[in-house]
């Protein structure tokens, strides 16, 4: 393919329904590396043939409908993971508006997605953690003479990573930087020795609670700062009917609430499928199960109008590796949605962002409950639809 040609495709990407901003877009330099690697691989004879190709971590559909424009896609439909729902969702709009229909299926990571798999193509997550599971997965189900090309930008990448993938493959090779941009290039998979190593079960002696994580969970099994602190405030939350921990992570706000008040009904959302894998998991080990809910969606899109009396949230600050508000603003704006009038949304963010504004405005009158160092807590309470 021409480098126009890739340049037009990838310049026609949206992330919508993720945040779109002038200063986000669809797609970096390493997707473009991964894909013009992978071509010249294989016209040098270096894939295995007939192998099936496998993508991971394709945040908006660029390696997917890359491969499939160049003709790269291998034998039968592209076989593509992605955690977020709104990176599955920004894929399947960018087909749409391309006019591909079909050539890939979305599944979760596992035998299913990387079975019979000659080539994976990788964009690197920034946790070491993830990316153990990622190669693990991928040395446990894939072809015997599978090649891994694990891409990132420079500046994001650590000799970690390569020590991560050198105990899961016999071979792995840095490429040549370019735009900033490298790949690692693995060969040899390890035979797996034992069950896979995630999710992560660990008692926390601090909560008194089992939290269970997955690779791609934030904070892993540990409590982060931030959620440690709206914690304090538990016993002045109010008792609801039904509550939403909203970007639940491993569900440690929602299974300490669901315990506080055991008459609420609970639900924990995330826009990740390893969050609310974690989440689940949480809940079955702390017996909370008949109280919790756990699903995955954006923005509680699949919660009715007016359902919930209480949201805990403890917005993201960041959209990929951009610093953006953008992201933590969508939630409010759909918890303002979600709330009954006269329910509450408890919050704590980096005092530096400033949510109150948006909060006022998209909630109701909002009240600072706590402030530390880093953190600031606050109460909004959903004024009532205006006649």
């Amino acid at each position: 393919m021409a480098d126009n040609t890739l340049e037009s495709l990838f310049s026609r990407l949206g992330r919508f329904p993720d945040v779109e901003s002038a200063n986000l877009q669809a797609w970096d330099a390493t997707d473009r590396l991964l894909l013009d690697t992978a071509v010249e691989l294989r016209a040098a004879g270096g894939l295995p043939p007939g192998g099936r190709l496998a993508i991971v971590g394709d945040r908006y559909g660029a390696l997917t409908l890359g491969a499939l424009a160049q003709g790269a896609a291998g034998p039968g439909p592209v076989r593509v993971h992605q955690d977020l729902i709104t990176g599955e969702r920004a894929l399947r709009n960018n087909a749409a508006a391309l006019g591909v229909d079909g050539g890939f299926e979305q599944l979760p990571l596992g035998a299913g997605l990387l079975s019979g798999a000659g080539l994976v193509l990788l964009q690197l997550p920034r946790s070491l953690a993830e990316l153990e599971e990622i190669a693990d997965a991928i040395a446990r189900h894939a072809a015997p003479d599978v090649v891994l090309l694990a891409g990132g930008r420079v500046k994001h990448m650590s000799l970690g990573m390569n020590a991560v993938l050198e105990r899961h493959f016999g071979w792995v090779q840095p490429q040549h930087a370019r735009q900033k941009s490298r790949v690692l290039l693995a060969r040899g998979p390890r035979p797996a020795d034992g069950p896979p190593p995630f999710p992560v079960t660990e008692a926390n002696s601090e909560l008194g609670l089992t939290v269970c994580a997955r690779g791609a969970v934030f904070a892993g099994t540990g409590l982060d700062i931030g959620t440690r602190f709206l914690l304090e405030f538990l016993p002045r939350m109010p008792a609801a009917r039904h509550a939403v921990d909203l970007g639940c992570g491993t569900g440690i706000l929602a299974a300490m609430y669901a315990r506080s008040n055991p008459g609420s009904r609970v639900t924990a959302t995330d826009q990740s499928a390893a969050a609310v894998d974690s989440a689940r998991a949480t809940a079955e080990a702390n017996g909370l199960t008949a109280q919790i809910t756990v699903l995955q969606d954006d923005a509680m899109g699949l919660l009715p109008a007016g359902d919930a009396d209480l949201i805990l949230l403890n917005p993201p600050f960041h959209a990929g590796a951009a610093v953006h508000a953008g992201a933590g603003v969508k939630l409010i704006e759909a918890a303002g949605r979600v709330l009954a009038p006269g329910g509450e949304l408890w919050t704590v963010f980096n005092s530096h962002l400033h949510y109150q504004p948006a909060l006022q405005r998209l909630i109701g009158p909002t009240r600072e409950v706590g402030r530390n160092p880093k953190f600031t807590v606050t109460a909004s309470i959903r004024k009532s639809a205006e006649v």
